[in-house]
C-alpha cells in the first residue's frame, strides 16, 4: 500500500510518501527560517508533486493533518488533501497532529517506558499540547492517552505534566518554546535542533497505515480548539 501524508499545522509544509509492502518512505518539506511567514499555499503542492514523480494511480490512501495548529495553514492543508481525493478518487482519512508528533519519541534512546508530551506552539502565549504513554513492546507504540488534545498556558501545562509521573519527553515547537516551564517540573526537553521536534509527515502514513484516523469525509475538518483571532476580537467589540 502506499500513503501520502501531508501536514500543515505548523510552519513548516511537511509531505511523505510510504509503501508500507516495502517500509520504504521519503519525505520531502519546507521549513521556513525561524520568524518568516509559512509558506503552505506555495510549496505543499509542490512537495506533493515532487513526492509522486507523477504517479497518482498507485496511491492507495491519503492521510491529512488535522491539528490542531495555525487556522490557515490547517485550512489549506485540509482543503488540498479533500480536493486530491475527491478529483482522484483516493480515500481520506484525518490524523490527529499531536498524535503524530509524539511518534517521534519512538526515536529517542531506548530504555524504560517513557511518557512523551507532544506540544505545539500556539502563539498568544499559549501551546496546544497532549500527551501519550509509550509501551513497552517492541515498537514503543502510543499505548495510553494520559492529557488529551488542549490549548493551555504553559504555568497550567507544567503543573499537568509533573502529574504524569517520571521519564517524561516533551518535544514539539511548544517545548521548545516553554522549554523553562517543562524543565522546571522535571520534563526533558531534546535541544532546540533535534529532529524530535519536528512534525514528520511518515507518521500520518504510519498511523493511517494501522487503520488510525479519521476517514469519513463530513468529519475530516482541521481542529482548532480554540476559536480565530478574527472571532475573538469580534466578541470583544460585542461585549464593549
Amino acid at each position: 500500500m502506499r500513503i501520502l501524508g501531508l501536514d500543515t499545522a505548523t510552519a513548516a509544509t511537511a509531505v511523505a510518501l510510504l509503501d508500507t509492502d516495502t517500509g520504504v518512505g521519503l519525505t520531502r518539506r519546507d521549513d521556513p527560517p525561524r520568524g518568516d511567514r509559512p509558506r503552505h499555499a506555495t510549496r505543499l503542492l509542490g512537495l506533493i508533486a515532487d513526492a509522486l514523480e507523477g504517479d497518482w494511480d498507485s496511491l492507495h490512501r491519503i492521510a491529512v493533518g488535522l491539528g490542531p495548529g495555525t487556522f490557515t495553514g490547517l485550512r489549506i492543508g485540509v482543503a488540498t488533501a479533500r480536493a486530491l481525493s475527491h478529483a482522484r478518487g483516493i480515500p481520506l482519512v484525518g490524523i490527529s497532529t499531536l498524535r503524530a508528533l509524539a511518534l517521534n519519541a519512538q526515536q529517542a534512546p531506548a530504555g524504560k517506558p517513557l511518557t512523551v508530551l507532544a506540544a505545539i506552539d500556539a502563539r498568544r502565549g499559549e501551546v496546544f499540547a497532549a500527551a501519550w504513554r509509550l509501551g513497552e513492546d517492541g515498537d514503543r507504540s502510543l499505548a495510553e492517552t494520559l492529557l488529551e488534545p488542549s490549548v493551555l498556558r504553559p504555568e497550567t501545562l507544567a503543573d499537568r505534566t509533573a502529574q504524569l509521573g517520571r521519564s517524561l519527553l516533551a518535544i514539539g515547537s511548544g517545548a521548545v518554546e516553554f522549554r523553562s516551564y517543562l524543565e522546571r517540573a522535571g520534563v526533558a526537553v531534546p535541544g532546540d535542533d533535534s529532529v524530535l521536534h519536528s512534525v514528520n509527515a511518515l507518521n500520518h502514513c504510519r498511523l493511517a497505515a494501522a487503520g488510525e484516523g479519521t476517514a469519513e469525509q463530513g468529519e475530516i475538518k482541521p481542529c482548532y480548539l480554540r476559536l480565530p483571532d478574527a472571532e475573538l476580537a469580534r466578541k470583544r467589540r460585542a461585549t464593549q
